[in-house]
């Protein structure tokens, strides 16, 4: 089958080009496609969460950012605890804004040898069954690709997702939210919001002489989408929340924001997949869209790419809605109870209370914490009952060959990765057959941190993707060959 790439990917955003770099480092072709043509330099995000940490560090991406420091202190709804109630936890990397999030990524996935086409729109899918031609509209006029996948992550609006017909249910917008980064303001800064009688207005600093505020007024209806608000009508909701007045400042970006909730009933369809903003859409709580859209592209980008390298093992594909549109749904739910929490009159009084005392509760601020996160995320991957199994492998330190070595730094390269912690010389022999796709590393726990991590586990399979797919333990465990097969096929697959 000739195709012009392997995989196009829609859109140039957060999850598109962390996509990009996925599939180019499980060795498929991919080509970019964006329909504006250059980045915008706004922010909508402001950071990440500890998972998206995480995943970009198994990538090596952490000193591409300068440096990223974790938030220990977050919230949920408004209610502030410390996150690292649940080990190893943060709230995650905060002032981190979205255009350098994107920007570093664009560069990781063209040093990698992404094409990146900024200008090109689609105007049409069509999935043959064994490929897929996507009409683009391009500077230079229409044009015509044939790929062997495609991906959608081209926004809450997607394109891609209406053309091949994958319903995206939910519960329409109620109240409309204005954003806007200003200059000459010299703001209070209210980094987690402050709740007044009018609603909910937040200013946190950007940089020198710039703020970012949101602005959230009782009874503002979700207005018209494709309408960019004047800042004056931004200034004047935040004088009638908070008696203050802005009107002196300068807007450098405005825009509007909503509490639409929906979610694709399907991220799989044919060879058509929908990620990100395409796939799940709610309200911004704790810069958590951007993160499972990364989340969403480091569970695809291997998976696709093994289909493309013919050794996926069958099913492979479809465990990508499998584990993905859980996460999405659990997404979608905290991101309601928040809104309602945070943003909610004075009919949501007993429930901030009620929360008020839950959160007294150590095992409740463990949960919720958690759950945003995202370091909770667990799949069913197979057969044991040891509780690493399904779960991330978390950033620990092992001993190899008398020095200290990260775990997180064994993901580079995004294969799969093989610990051997007991000597066993039989199960490394195994795994040679997978060289090709699974790393070995025969180290041992470097303290009892590490020992209480990977607690009486003799060995631990990993997927690209840093989630742990097996774990010898007890004797009536699944056959490592077994999971072998089962994620990374059968070793005599093309490679």
């Amino acid at each position: 089958m000739h195709t012009d790439t392997d995989v196009i990917v829609v859109g140039a955003g957060p999850t598109g080009l962390m996509l990009a770099g996925e599939l180019r480092l499980g060795g498929a072709r991919v080509t970019v496609v964006e329909r504006l043509p250059e980045p915008t330099g706004q922010s909508r995000g402001l950071g990440f969460t500890a998972r998206a940490m995480e995943i970009f560090d198994q990538r090596g991406l952490h000193p591409r950012f300068g440096g990223l420091e974790p938030s220990p202190l977050g919230h949920f709804g408004g209610i502030r605890f410390d996150y690292t109630i649940l080990e190893g936890a943060h709230f995650g990397a905060r002032g981190v804004p979205q255009s350098t999030t994107e920007q570093v990524l664009q560069d990781w996935a063209l040093d990698l040898g992404a094409r990146v086409e900024r200008g090109w729109e689609v105007v049409d899918v069509d999935d043959h069954g064994d490929s897929v031609e996507t009409t683009l509209a391009t500077p230079e006029g229409e044009r015509v690709m044939s790929s062997a996948y495609l991906v959608g992550c081209d926004g809450g609006q997607s394109t891609v997702r209406k053309a091949v017909g994958i319903d995206f249910p939910g519960t329409p917008a109620t109240r409309g939210m204005y954003l806007a980064d200003v200059v000459g303001g010299d703001l209070e800064t209210r980094f987690l919001g402050e709740r007044l009688p009018g609603g909910m207005v937040m200013a946190a600093p950007l940089r020198e002489g710039i703020d970012r505020i949101i602005v959230a007024e009782h009874g503002t209806p979700a207005g018209d989408r494709g309408r960019t608000p004047d800042f004056s009508e931004v200034a004047d909701a935040w004088q009638r929340i908070t008696g203050e007045s802005i009107h002196h400042t300068t807007a450098t970006w405005v825009s509007s924001f909503t509490d639409a909730t929906r979610q694709a009933a399907q991220y799989r369809k044919g060879r058509v997949f929908v990620a990100g903003d395409a796939a799940h859409i709610h309200l911004p709580a704790g810069g958590q869209g951007l993160s499972v859209g990364v989340q969403d592209a480091a569970n695809l980008g291997w998976k696709l790419a093994a289909a493309v390298r013919g050794w996926a093992p069958e099913g492979l594909l479809d465990t990508y809605h499998d584990e993905r549109h859980p996460v999405g749904e659990r997404l979608l739910m905290n991101t309601r109870a928040q809104g309602m929490i945070f943003l909610g009159g004075k009919e949501a009084d007993p429930l901030r209370e009620l929360f008020g005392e839950l959160m007294a509760y150590e095992d409740v601020r463990r949960h919720l914490a958690g759950t945003v996160s995202h370091l909770d995320v667990r799949y069913r991957v197979g057969q044991g009952g040891h509780p690493l199994l399904g779960a991330r492998l978390p950033h620990t330190r092992l001993r190899a060959d008398g020095a200290l070595i990260d775990t997180a730094a064994q993901f580079h390269e995004a294969q799969g990765v093989l610990i051997d912690l007991s000597g066993d010389t039989d199960l490394r022999e195994l795994a040679t057959a997978w060289k090709e796709r699974v790393a070995v590393v025969a180290a041992e726990p470097a303290g009892p941190e590490t020992s209480s991590v990977l607690a009486e586990a003799r060995a631990v399979l990993v997927r690209p993707d840093g989630y742990v797919a097996w774990v010898g333990a007890d004797p009536g465990d699944e056959e490592p060959a077994t999971a072998l097969r089962r994620w990374f096929g059968d070793p005599s697959a093309e490679a």
